[in-house]
Protein backbone atom coordinates (compact mmCIF):
# COMPACT_ATOMS: atom_id res chain seq x y z
CA UNK A 1 0.00 0.00 0.00
CA UNK A 2 1.15 3.56 -0.97
CA UNK A 3 1.51 6.35 1.07
CA UNK A 4 1.81 10.06 0.34
CA UNK A 5 2.53 12.40 3.14
CA UNK A 6 2.23 15.94 1.86
CA UNK A 7 4.83 17.92 3.99
CA UNK A 8 6.29 15.04 5.44
CA UNK A 9 9.77 15.84 6.12
CA UNK A 10 8.99 18.06 9.31
CA UNK A 11 6.75 17.79 12.19
CA UNK A 12 4.29 15.53 12.90
CA UNK A 13 4.34 14.46 9.23
CA UNK A 14 7.63 13.30 9.37
CA UNK A 15 6.93 11.34 12.87
CA UNK A 16 4.00 9.66 11.00
CA UNK A 17 6.50 8.79 8.02
CA UNK A 18 8.27 6.85 10.59
CA UNK A 19 5.14 5.17 11.81
CA UNK A 20 4.46 4.22 8.57
CA UNK A 21 7.70 2.81 7.63
CA UNK A 22 8.23 1.17 10.41
CA UNK A 23 4.75 -1.17 9.32
CA UNK A 24 6.13 -1.88 6.00
CA UNK A 25 4.32 0.91 4.15
CA UNK A 26 5.75 2.09 0.79
CA UNK A 27 5.88 5.79 2.11
CA UNK A 28 6.67 9.09 -0.02
CA UNK A 29 7.21 12.17 1.63
CA UNK A 30 7.28 15.77 0.00
CA UNK A 31 8.63 19.03 0.97
CA UNK A 32 9.89 21.80 -1.01
CA UNK A 33 13.17 21.60 0.71
CA UNK A 34 14.98 18.93 -1.79
CA UNK A 35 18.63 18.98 0.69
CA UNK A 36 15.96 18.42 3.84
CA UNK A 37 13.68 15.92 2.00
CA UNK A 38 16.91 13.81 1.05
CA UNK A 39 18.37 13.48 4.47
CA UNK A 40 14.88 12.76 5.52
CA UNK A 41 14.67 10.25 3.15
CA UNK A 42 17.77 8.06 3.88
CA UNK A 43 17.08 8.70 7.57
CA UNK A 44 13.77 7.41 7.80
CA UNK A 45 14.27 4.49 5.06
CA UNK A 46 11.42 6.38 2.72
CA UNK A 47 10.79 7.84 -0.37
CA UNK A 48 11.32 11.73 -0.99
CA UNK A 49 9.56 13.63 -3.91
CA UNK A 50 9.58 17.82 -4.28
CA UNK A 51 6.77 16.93 -6.49
CA UNK A 52 3.16 16.62 -4.86
CA UNK A 53 0.63 15.94 -7.66
CA UNK A 54 3.01 13.28 -9.01
CA UNK A 55 2.95 11.75 -5.18
CA UNK A 56 -0.80 12.50 -5.12
CA UNK A 57 -1.32 10.16 -8.46
CA UNK A 58 0.85 7.44 -6.85
CA UNK A 59 -0.36 6.80 -3.48
CA UNK A 60 -3.65 5.09 -2.47
CA UNK A 61 -3.37 6.72 0.81
CA UNK A 62 -2.83 10.81 0.82
CA UNK A 63 -2.22 12.62 4.02
CA UNK A 64 -2.17 16.31 4.30
CA UNK A 65 0.03 17.55 6.96
CA UNK A 66 0.81 21.10 6.02
CA UNK A 67 0.75 24.40 8.41
CA UNK A 68 -3.08 24.90 9.04
CA UNK A 69 -2.95 27.93 7.05
CA UNK A 70 -2.39 26.60 3.79
CA UNK A 71 -4.39 22.99 4.76
CA UNK A 72 -7.47 24.32 2.27
CA UNK A 73 -5.61 25.58 -0.54
CA UNK A 74 -3.36 22.48 -0.72
CA UNK A 75 -6.21 20.16 -0.36
CA UNK A 76 -8.14 21.97 -3.21
CA UNK A 77 -4.83 22.02 -5.43
CA UNK A 78 -4.53 17.93 -4.95
CA UNK A 79 -8.01 16.98 -5.00
CA UNK A 80 -8.09 16.62 -9.25
CA UNK A 81 -5.11 14.62 -8.73
CA UNK A 82 -6.95 11.85 -6.52
CA UNK A 83 -6.98 8.40 -7.82
CA UNK A 84 -10.09 6.95 -7.64
CA UNK A 85 -10.83 4.70 -5.52
CA UNK A 86 -8.07 6.53 -3.30
CA UNK A 87 -8.61 8.26 0.22
CA UNK A 88 -7.23 11.59 1.56
CA UNK A 89 -6.43 12.39 5.18
CA UNK A 90 -6.08 15.58 6.84
CA UNK A 91 -4.31 15.85 10.36
CA UNK A 92 -4.72 19.52 11.11
CA UNK A 93 -5.62 20.16 15.05
CA UNK A 94 -8.69 22.36 13.37
CA UNK A 95 -11.06 20.38 11.35
CA UNK A 96 -14.47 22.12 9.92
CA UNK A 97 -12.30 23.88 7.44
CA UNK A 98 -10.43 21.20 5.89
CA UNK A 99 -13.71 18.96 6.23
CA UNK A 100 -15.73 21.36 4.13
CA UNK A 101 -13.19 21.93 1.53
CA UNK A 102 -12.41 17.74 1.29
CA UNK A 103 -16.52 17.69 1.27
CA UNK A 104 -16.37 20.52 -1.49
CA UNK A 105 -13.37 19.41 -4.11
CA UNK A 106 -13.13 15.90 -4.04
CA UNK A 107 -15.07 13.31 -6.11
CA UNK A 108 -17.54 11.00 -5.06
CA UNK A 109 -15.12 8.16 -5.99
CA UNK A 110 -12.79 9.32 -3.61
CA UNK A 111 -12.97 8.75 0.11
CA UNK A 112 -11.89 12.04 2.97
CA UNK A 113 -11.13 11.16 6.43
CA UNK A 114 -10.40 14.26 8.69
CA UNK A 115 -7.88 13.52 11.80
CA UNK A 116 -6.78 15.45 14.76
CA UNK A 117 -3.65 13.30 15.98
CA UNK A 118 -3.96 14.85 19.54
CA UNK A 119 -0.22 14.76 20.24
CA UNK A 120 3.05 16.44 19.14
CA UNK A 121 6.07 15.46 16.99
CA UNK A 122 8.40 14.50 19.83
CA UNK A 123 5.85 11.37 20.76
CA UNK A 124 7.56 8.16 20.74
CA UNK A 125 4.07 5.73 21.40
CA UNK A 126 1.21 5.53 19.61
CA UNK A 127 0.11 3.70 22.59
CA UNK A 128 -2.55 5.57 24.56
CA UNK A 129 -2.52 8.48 22.38
CA UNK A 130 -5.61 10.59 21.37
CA UNK A 131 -6.84 10.51 17.78
CA UNK A 132 -9.90 12.20 16.65
CA UNK A 133 -11.89 11.68 13.29
CA UNK A 134 -14.83 13.47 11.77
CA UNK A 135 -15.75 12.25 9.04
CA UNK A 136 -18.92 13.02 7.46
CA UNK A 137 -19.05 9.82 5.51
CA UNK A 138 -18.02 6.41 6.36
CA UNK A 139 -16.63 4.23 3.09
CA UNK A 140 -14.54 0.98 2.93
CA UNK A 141 -11.39 2.95 3.79
CA UNK A 142 -12.62 4.37 6.63
CA UNK A 143 -12.59 0.39 8.95
CA UNK A 144 -9.55 -0.10 7.42
CA UNK A 145 -7.90 3.35 8.99
CA UNK A 146 -9.81 3.16 12.44
CA UNK A 147 -8.53 -0.76 12.93
CA UNK A 148 -4.98 0.39 12.20
CA UNK A 149 -5.15 3.36 14.51
CA UNK A 150 -7.17 0.60 16.79
CA UNK A 151 -4.66 -1.88 16.51
CA UNK A 152 -1.74 0.51 17.79
CA UNK A 153 -3.83 0.79 21.08
CA UNK A 154 -4.80 4.40 20.13
CA UNK A 155 -7.81 6.36 21.77
CA UNK A 156 -9.93 7.05 19.36
CA UNK A 157 -12.93 9.23 19.14
CA UNK A 158 -15.75 9.86 16.63
CA UNK A 159 -17.19 13.37 16.80
CA UNK A 160 -18.20 15.85 14.79
CA UNK A 161 -16.15 18.80 13.05
CA UNK A 162 -17.41 21.58 14.84
CA UNK A 163 -17.88 19.59 17.95
CA UNK A 164 -14.19 18.69 17.87
CA UNK A 165 -13.28 22.71 17.19
CA UNK A 166 -14.98 23.52 20.20
CA UNK A 167 -13.39 21.12 22.70
CA UNK A 168 -9.82 21.97 21.08
CA UNK A 169 -10.82 25.60 21.74
CA UNK A 170 -10.73 24.92 25.16
CA UNK A 171 -8.27 22.22 25.14
CA UNK A 172 -5.36 23.94 23.17
CA UNK A 173 -6.63 27.62 22.54
CA UNK A 174 -7.14 28.53 26.33
CA UNK A 175 -3.78 26.53 27.71
CA UNK A 176 -1.98 28.13 24.97
CA UNK A 177 -3.26 31.57 25.37
CA UNK A 178 -3.25 31.70 29.49
CA UNK A 179 0.70 29.79 29.35
CA UNK A 180 2.50 31.82 26.63
CA UNK A 181 0.45 35.04 28.51
CA UNK A 182 2.02 33.66 31.66
CA UNK A 183 5.20 33.76 30.07
CA UNK A 184 5.11 37.00 28.36
CA UNK A 185 4.19 38.00 31.89
CA UNK A 186 7.61 36.79 33.28
CA UNK A 187 9.45 38.44 30.34
CA UNK A 188 7.97 41.74 31.05
CA UNK A 189 9.07 41.63 35.33
CA UNK A 190 12.52 41.22 33.81
CA UNK A 191 12.72 37.62 35.63
CA UNK A 192 15.24 35.57 35.18
CA UNK A 193 14.21 31.69 35.27
CA UNK A 194 17.06 30.03 36.68
CA UNK A 195 16.87 32.62 40.05
CA UNK A 196 13.38 30.93 40.59
CA UNK A 197 15.29 27.45 41.22
CA UNK A 198 16.10 28.20 44.66
CA UNK A 199 12.65 29.17 45.89
CA UNK A 200 10.68 26.67 43.17
CA UNK A 201 8.38 24.09 44.37
CA UNK A 202 7.25 20.71 42.73
CA UNK A 203 3.86 22.42 41.45
CA UNK A 204 5.89 25.45 40.19
CA UNK A 205 8.28 23.37 38.58
CA UNK A 206 5.83 21.25 36.55
CA UNK A 207 4.37 24.55 35.64
CA UNK A 208 7.26 26.26 34.27
CA UNK A 209 8.36 22.78 32.49
CA UNK A 210 4.44 22.57 30.77
CA UNK A 211 5.15 26.25 30.08
CA UNK A 212 8.46 26.07 28.32
CA UNK A 213 7.17 23.05 26.07
CA UNK A 214 4.33 25.22 25.03
CA UNK A 215 6.31 28.18 24.25
CA UNK A 216 8.84 26.15 22.40
CA UNK A 217 6.77 25.37 19.71
CA UNK A 218 6.56 26.42 16.56
CA UNK A 219 4.88 30.07 17.06
CA UNK A 220 3.92 30.19 13.43
CA UNK A 221 1.83 26.81 13.79
CA UNK A 222 0.38 28.25 17.46
CA UNK A 223 -0.91 31.69 15.76
CA UNK A 224 -2.56 29.69 13.78
CA UNK A 225 -3.99 27.13 16.20
CA UNK A 226 -5.66 30.57 17.46
CA UNK A 227 -6.57 32.11 14.55
CA UNK A 228 -8.04 29.34 12.46
CA UNK A 229 -10.05 27.93 14.89
CA UNK A 230 -13.72 29.91 14.55
CA UNK A 231 -14.66 29.55 18.70
CA UNK A 232 -11.06 31.33 19.58
CA UNK A 233 -12.34 34.54 20.45
CA UNK A 234 -14.61 33.60 22.69
CA UNK A 235 -12.20 31.72 24.37
CA UNK A 236 -9.68 34.45 24.33
CA UNK A 237 -12.56 36.50 25.91
CA UNK A 238 -13.29 34.54 28.56
CA UNK A 239 -9.85 34.32 29.74
CA UNK A 240 -9.49 38.10 29.49
CA UNK A 241 -12.91 38.46 31.46
CA UNK A 242 -11.62 36.17 34.39
CA UNK A 243 -8.30 37.82 34.75
CA UNK A 244 -9.66 41.39 34.90
CA UNK A 245 -12.53 40.42 37.24
CA UNK A 246 -9.66 38.28 39.73
CA UNK A 247 -7.98 41.08 39.64
CA UNK A 248 -10.19 43.78 40.55
CA UNK A 249 -11.62 41.77 42.89
CA UNK A 250 -7.94 41.60 44.93
CA UNK A 251 -8.16 45.24 44.37
CA UNK A 252 -10.47 45.93 45.86
CA UNK A 253 -9.31 44.01 48.88
CA UNK A 254 -12.48 41.36 48.57
CA UNK A 255 -11.71 38.23 50.33
CA UNK A 256 -15.42 36.68 50.12
CA UNK A 257 -15.57 37.37 46.52
CA UNK A 258 -12.12 35.95 45.64
CA UNK A 259 -13.17 33.16 47.64
CA UNK A 260 -16.23 32.60 45.75
CA UNK A 261 -14.50 32.56 42.40
CA UNK A 262 -12.39 30.23 43.50
CA UNK A 263 -14.45 28.09 45.00
CA UNK A 264 -16.67 27.75 41.95
CA UNK A 265 -13.91 27.25 40.14
CA UNK A 266 -12.71 24.11 41.87
CA UNK A 267 -16.27 22.83 41.68
CA UNK A 268 -16.16 22.63 38.34
CA UNK A 269 -12.73 21.22 37.70
CA UNK A 270 -14.46 17.23 38.08
CA UNK A 271 -12.71 14.92 39.49
CA UNK A 272 -10.29 16.99 42.24
CA UNK A 273 -9.08 13.76 43.82
CA UNK A 274 -8.20 11.83 40.45
CA UNK A 275 -6.58 15.18 39.19
CA UNK A 276 -4.21 15.52 42.87
CA UNK A 277 -3.27 11.93 42.21
CA UNK A 278 -1.83 12.23 38.81
CA UNK A 279 -0.26 15.72 40.09
CA UNK A 280 1.05 13.65 42.74
CA UNK A 281 2.33 10.82 40.73
CA UNK A 282 4.16 13.51 38.15
CA UNK A 283 6.00 14.90 40.99
CA UNK A 284 7.11 11.79 42.72
CA UNK A 285 8.38 10.61 39.31
CA UNK A 286 10.44 13.80 39.19
CA UNK A 287 12.02 13.33 43.03
CA UNK A 288 11.88 9.74 42.41
CA UNK A 289 14.34 9.36 39.60
CA UNK A 290 16.56 12.15 40.78
CA UNK A 291 17.02 10.19 43.58
CA UNK A 292 18.06 7.12 42.22
CA UNK A 293 20.34 9.25 40.19
CA UNK A 294 22.22 10.09 43.65
CA UNK A 295 22.29 7.11 45.23
CA UNK A 296 23.81 5.56 42.00
CA UNK A 297 27.05 8.11 41.67
CA UNK A 298 29.96 5.90 41.24
CA UNK A 299 27.91 2.43 40.11
CA UNK A 300 27.19 1.28 36.03
CA UNK A 301 24.06 2.83 34.97
CA UNK A 302 21.86 2.57 31.83
CA UNK A 303 20.32 5.94 30.49
CA UNK A 304 18.19 5.58 27.70
CA UNK A 305 16.82 9.28 25.78
CA UNK A 306 13.08 9.68 25.94
CA UNK A 307 13.56 11.02 22.19
CA UNK A 308 16.00 9.15 20.62
CA UNK A 309 15.75 5.83 21.90
CA UNK A 310 19.86 5.52 22.51
CA UNK A 311 20.86 3.85 25.37
CA UNK A 312 24.04 5.39 27.46
CA UNK A 313 25.77 3.04 29.38
CA UNK A 314 28.53 3.66 32.26
CA UNK A 315 29.40 4.44 35.15
CA UNK A 316 27.57 7.98 36.48
CA UNK A 317 30.70 10.32 37.76
CA UNK A 318 28.54 13.38 38.97
CA UNK A 319 25.22 15.38 39.03
CA UNK A 320 23.60 18.64 39.22
CA UNK A 321 20.04 20.07 38.82
CA UNK A 322 20.18 19.91 35.21
CA UNK A 323 22.97 17.77 34.15
CA UNK A 324 24.92 14.44 34.92
CA UNK A 325 28.48 13.44 33.81
CA UNK A 326 28.54 9.53 32.41
CA UNK A 327 32.29 7.92 32.24
CA UNK A 328 31.53 5.75 29.29
CA UNK A 329 33.24 1.87 28.69
CA UNK A 330 35.58 3.82 26.76
CA UNK A 331 37.01 6.80 29.32
CA UNK A 332 35.23 9.33 27.99
CA UNK A 333 32.84 11.42 29.82
CA UNK A 334 29.71 12.38 28.25
CA UNK A 335 27.33 15.02 29.34
CA UNK A 336 23.56 14.65 29.64
CA UNK A 337 20.89 16.52 30.57
CA UNK A 338 18.55 15.00 32.91
CA UNK A 339 15.04 16.23 31.75
CA UNK A 340 15.80 14.43 28.46
CA UNK A 341 16.79 10.84 30.31
CA UNK A 342 15.29 7.88 31.61
CA UNK A 343 17.21 5.55 34.11
CA UNK A 344 16.93 1.93 33.06
CA UNK A 345 15.72 -0.39 35.76
CA UNK A 346 18.31 -3.74 36.61
CA UNK A 347 16.06 -5.49 34.11
CA UNK A 348 16.19 -3.39 31.44
CA UNK A 349 19.49 -2.35 31.27
CA UNK A 350 20.27 -6.49 31.47
CA UNK A 351 18.16 -7.33 28.56
CA UNK A 352 19.95 -4.19 26.73
CA UNK A 353 23.26 -5.63 27.17
CA UNK A 354 22.37 -9.23 26.07
CA UNK A 355 20.75 -7.66 23.10
CA UNK A 356 23.24 -5.17 22.17
CA UNK A 357 26.89 -6.40 23.95
CA UNK A 358 28.95 -9.19 23.19
CA UNK A 359 28.37 -12.50 24.95
CA UNK A 360 31.05 -14.94 26.39
CA UNK A 361 30.27 -18.84 25.92
CA UNK A 362 32.22 -21.59 27.57
CA UNK A 363 31.54 -25.33 28.74
CA UNK A 364 32.55 -25.74 31.79
CA UNK A 365 32.39 -29.63 33.47
CA UNK A 366 33.19 -30.30 37.25
CA UNK A 367 32.72 -33.09 39.39
CA UNK A 368 30.51 -33.42 42.58
CA UNK A 369 29.58 -36.15 44.98
CA UNK A 370 26.41 -38.13 43.50
CA UNK A 371 24.28 -36.64 46.39
CA UNK A 372 24.10 -33.49 44.60
CA UNK A 373 21.66 -31.84 42.60
CA UNK A 374 22.33 -30.69 39.20
CA UNK A 375 19.21 -28.88 38.89
CA UNK A 376 19.51 -27.24 41.64
CA UNK A 377 23.58 -26.33 41.01
CA UNK A 378 22.43 -24.80 37.82
CA UNK A 379 19.56 -22.32 38.96
CA UNK A 380 21.85 -21.32 41.58
CA UNK A 381 24.67 -20.58 39.02
CA UNK A 382 21.92 -18.70 36.65
CA UNK A 383 21.74 -16.05 39.56
CA UNK A 384 25.16 -14.80 39.08
CA UNK A 385 25.40 -10.97 37.96
CA UNK A 386 25.92 -10.89 34.19
CA UNK A 387 25.21 -14.53 33.53
CA UNK A 388 22.74 -14.57 30.37
CA UNK A 389 22.41 -18.32 29.96
CA UNK A 390 22.75 -21.44 31.68
CA UNK A 391 22.42 -25.32 30.62
CA UNK A 392 23.01 -28.50 32.10
CA UNK A 393 24.02 -30.28 29.21
CA UNK A 394 25.67 -33.42 30.18
CA UNK A 395 25.50 -35.99 33.57
CA UNK A 396 28.49 -38.57 33.51
CA UNK A 397 29.94 -41.59 35.11
CA UNK A 398 32.38 -43.26 33.75
CA UNK A 399 35.69 -44.64 33.58
CA UNK A 400 37.47 -41.14 34.76
CA UNK A 401 35.15 -40.64 37.22
CA UNK A 402 34.94 -42.27 40.82
CA UNK A 403 32.76 -44.41 42.02
CA UNK A 404 30.14 -42.03 44.46
CA UNK A 405 31.43 -39.06 41.96
CA UNK A 406 29.19 -37.42 38.79
CA UNK A 407 30.36 -34.34 35.95
CA UNK A 408 28.35 -32.30 35.24
CA UNK A 409 28.28 -30.44 31.97
CA UNK A 410 27.46 -26.65 31.76
CA UNK A 411 27.12 -24.62 28.53
CA UNK A 412 27.41 -21.11 30.23
CA UNK A 413 27.28 -17.74 28.46
CA UNK A 414 27.66 -14.07 30.05
CA UNK A 415 28.36 -10.55 29.68
CA UNK A 416 32.35 -10.75 30.72
CA UNK A 417 34.62 -13.36 30.63
CA UNK A 418 34.66 -12.40 34.74
CA UNK A 419 31.03 -13.44 34.90
CA UNK A 420 32.56 -16.78 33.63
CA UNK A 421 34.97 -16.76 36.27
CA UNK A 422 32.47 -16.28 38.59
CA UNK A 423 31.03 -19.40 37.91
CA UNK A 424 34.24 -21.37 37.52
CA UNK A 425 34.91 -19.85 41.74
CA UNK A 426 31.27 -20.48 43.03
CA UNK A 427 31.60 -24.41 41.43
CA UNK A 428 35.24 -24.45 43.59
CA UNK A 429 33.22 -22.87 46.27
CA UNK A 430 30.44 -25.64 46.41
CA UNK A 431 33.47 -28.72 46.50
CA UNK A 432 33.40 -29.48 43.33
CA UNK A 433 36.16 -30.02 40.99
CA UNK A 434 36.62 -28.37 37.64
CA UNK A 435 37.74 -31.04 34.76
Amino acid sequence: MKIGIIGGTKGLGKTLAWYFKEDRFDVTVTGRDVNTGKKVSKELGVNYSDNNIETVKNSDIVVISVPIASTKDVIEELAPYMPKESVMIDVTSVKEGPTEKMEECLGDDVEFIPTHPVFGPRTTSLNGQVIVLTATKKGKWYPKVYDYFESKKMRIIETTAEHHDYMMAVVQILTHFSYISTASAIEKLKVNIKNTEDYESPIYNLMIDTIARIVSQNPYLTYSIQHENKSGEKIRQAIADAVLELKEVLTNHDEDKFVEIALRATKNMGDIQGALGRSDKAINSLTEELEILKKSIGKEVGLKHIYSGKVHLGVLEELDVDFLKLKTQNNKIKKLKIANIEVLTEDELFKWKIDNQKIYAESISCVFSKTSDGEIIKETLSKIKDITKIELKEEYEGPQIKQNDISYTFEVEGLSKNSISDVKNTLKGFGGIIR
